[in-house]
């Protein structure tokens, strides 16, 4: 676990270091919209950014306007998390980890085979292998929740050869770059 521990500290470094944000983030949304995957979808699970995460406040402006469901995670205890569904940005307000979430009175939305889940995540493999930030809730809730789709979005420069694996961390179905678009073997 260790070992976890120095790469996460040293892949948040590597994605605070990158250059030209703004227009890798453009790029990187404008790829998601395309996808298929993303036109059918009925439901977006979708995430604050955060950081240096990839800026996900265009895209759900983009998803909503397009007349897309969008929820966002709501943290509880025990690695709990619940989705609920926003009209906007402005339905966010500072929660766990200080990161912006909607309120639980917000409708949750009804998951089904076309929802979909960006997923966030520090570092990724080509075969969909994903190195969290240690908390566990994605893992839980996609492993109550086996058949919904899940994207990642990241930087080039965080998808690596390979990361230390276990048996129950969550693998995504599609990793979106600013270059491309991996279609994952997990």
């Amino acid at each position: 676990m260790d070992n976890k521990k120095e790469l996460r500290k040293e892949f948040s470094h590597l994605r605070a270091d990158i250059r030209d944000k703004v227009s890798k983030d453009i790029d990187i949304t404008e790829r998601l919209l395309a996808e298929e995957k993303i036109e059918e979808a009925d439901n977006i699970l979708l995430y604050a950014s955060f950081g240096s995460e990839v800026d996900t406040y265009l895209l759900i402006d983009k998803l909503i306007e397009m007349g897309k469901n969008v929820a966002l995670p709501k943290c509880g205890s025990g690695r709990s998390m619940t989705f609920h569904l926003i009209g906007s940005v402005a339905d966010l307000h500072e929660g766990m980890y200080r990161i912006p979430e909607p309120d639980s009175a917000l409708p949750q939305p009804v998951i089904t085979e076309k929802t979909v889940c960006i997923i966030p995540g520090l570092a990724f493999t080509e075969e969909g292998g994903r190195l969290g930030y240690g908390g566990g809730y994605y893992d839980e809730f996609i492993s109550e929740n086996p058949g919904i789709i899940t994207i990642a979005l990241a930087y080039e420069e965080l998808i690596v050869q390979q990361l230390p694996l276990m048996k129950h961390d969550l693998m995504v179905d599609l990793i979106v770059t600013e270059e491309r678009t991996v279609l994952c073997n997990g």
